[in-house]
């Protein structure tokens, strides 16, 4: 027996193609803030924990019912193969399912705003009133196209009544209907099977179930949502775009009244599994998506893309992309820094201008400083990576890997040809290709003797600006001219002409 607080079921309205997204996936499926607009109204849903949970699926049934369970596995998916109305899908979610005692929450899958506390607040307003139904409506600004409440006297709920039907009077009414219910069982499977498809569209409506409870002297009840906007559905891009954007107004909202600065809401985009810290600072053009984290005190932006990643207490993220990466406590990161997954960098770890790591773990304190390539490696503690190097990692056929030591200092434009390993405390000089070990505190030389060709520029390039500057040169070496006489007056100089520099 299904406890009394908890929905026998929640059926969400999901076979629609969305014709209007102009679009080859289906419109439930369309993204925003980290989740399908189905998946936020399933995550909505799911906090309720009903007994079961049914997505009425048809337009590309498989992808819609795959993503359907991926969101949540204990979904069942219920198909319309015909769309014959709101009243038919819901009859062919109910044909899936057990007789069913308790609320029955009805749902439409396009709704990503509909929070967890207003479907609590429907669902106990409804058992505790003893409703046969309960219809959650909206105060909305504009009401045109919208299907209206129409109460008696009373306040009581006697019809919904769509606009094209509805009166000059009843066009008048701002309290709309938002196709979201919860129905009692055992009223709702009786009703349905009075729908008929007597009207323009020749579809079985939902509504038309409300009406029939009214006339059998149930009671019927609607409850009006804290903010309409949580009602809001989509049927094109442009909608898309505006419930995106109200959802992200939502979130960093959330983050700020937690504790964290953002200094400009209007630029920055969460995704709904983010989570910040408090005394956190976001700048300008931040994106932080998937379940990134960023801990206390950390400092991301401007122009930031996090994806997947962690970010410690205290740590700062400037002008970098990472996706799947860690960023210890006060660790550096950027500017133009690019962390691929599996970029693990310790406490006080730097990574910074044009570096891009990847499956790579930097110790703690240790630091890159700068247009290096980390690839499938291991730094240990304070250690230094010269600019230019790069950790030569892949063969075209295997993928091999570095360790650099503790304290090691590498020179600049050094190539680490892996499987190699630095020791601790070793350098290696600038310029060289390490092939071999590297024993602890030894300096490793891997490049050719320097060779000079004396005048090779005045015999092989005569003529040219560097064979006369090589040529005045000799000659001022030799005691034959000046350097004066090496860079005369680029133009003869007129008298009284001024500059304006």
């Amino acid at each position: 027996m299904t406890s009394p607080a908890r929905p026998a079921a929640v059926v969400i309205l999901a076979a629609g193609e969305g014709t209007r997204m102009k679009s080859d996936t289906p419109k439930v499926l369309h993204e925003l803030c980290g989740r399908s607009l189905v998946g936020h109204v399933m995550a909505a849903a799911g906090r309720l924990d009903p007994a079961h949970l049914v997505v009425v699926v048809g337009f590309q049934r498989e992808r819609v019912g795959a993503h359907a369970v991926e969101q949540n596995p204990r979904a069942v998916t219920a198909v319309q193969d015909q769309q014959l109305g709101t009243g038919h899908a819901v009859r062919c979610a109910l044909a899936e399912l057990p007789a069913l005692d308790g609320p029955v929450v009805v749902l439409n899958g396009d709704t990503p705003l509909l929070t967890t506390e207003t479907l609590q607040a429907l669902v106990s307003g409804h058992l505790e009133a003893g409703n046969a139904a309960t219809v959650l409506t909206a105060s909305v600004p504009d009401p045109t196209g919208l299907g209206r409440i129409v109460r008696d006297p009373e306040g009581r709920v006697r019809r919904i009544v769509e606009h094209r039907d509805a009166t000059a009077e009843e066009r008048t009414i701002a309290e709309i209907n938002s196709g979201m219910y919860v129905f009692d069982g055992k009223h709702l499977a009786a009703m349905l099977d009075r729908l008929t498809t007597d009207n323009d569209q020749g579809q079985e409506y939902l509504t038309d179930v409300l009406g029939l409870l009214v006339e059998d002297g149930h009671p019927v009840a609607a409850m009006v949502a804290p903010d309409y906007r949580e009602t809001l559905g989509c049927n094109d891009r442009v909608e898309l775009a505006g419930l995106r954007a109200l959802l992200r107004d939502r979130l960093v909202t959330v983050a700020m009244r937690a504790g964290a600065t953002v200094v400009d809401p209007a630029s920055v985009w969460f995704d709904v599994d983010v989570r910040l810290g408090r005394d956190v600072v976001v700048h300008p053009n931040v994106q932080l998506r998937g379940a990134t984290v960023i801990e206390d005190r950390a400092e991301v932006g401007p122009d930031t893309t996090l994806i997947d990643t962690r970010v410690g207490e205290g740590a700062s993220v400037v002008r970098a992309h990472a996706v799947q990466a860690e960023i210890g406590p006060d660790a550096t990161v950027g500017p133009y820094a690019y962390l691929r997954p599996g970029s693990v960098l310790a406490r006080k770890a730097k990574v910074g201008t044009y570096v891009e790591t990847k499956n790579a773990t930097i110790g703690e304190g240790s630091k890159v400083p700068h247009l290096t390539y980390v690839g499938d490696a291991t730094i240990g503690e304070q250690s230094n990576i010269g600019a230019s190097s790069v950790f030569v990692n892949y063969d075209g056929v295997k993928k091999y890997h570095t360790t650099i030591g503790s304290h090691a200092r590498t020179g600049s434009d050094t190539m680490f040809i892996a499987p190699v390993t630095v020791g601790d405390g070793a350098y290696t000089a600038a310029g060289s290709v390490i092939t071999e070990d590297v024993p602890a505190g030894a300096m490793a030389v891997a490049r050719s003797r320097q060779r000079n060709i004396d005048g090779w520029v005045e015999r092989r390039r005569p003529g040219t600006p560097a064979a006369e500057a090589a040529a005045t040169a000799r000659r001022v070496a030799s005691g034959e001219g000046t350097v004066e006489e090496s860079n005369p007056p680029a133009a003869t100089e007129i008298p009284g002409a001024g500059s304006d520099h």
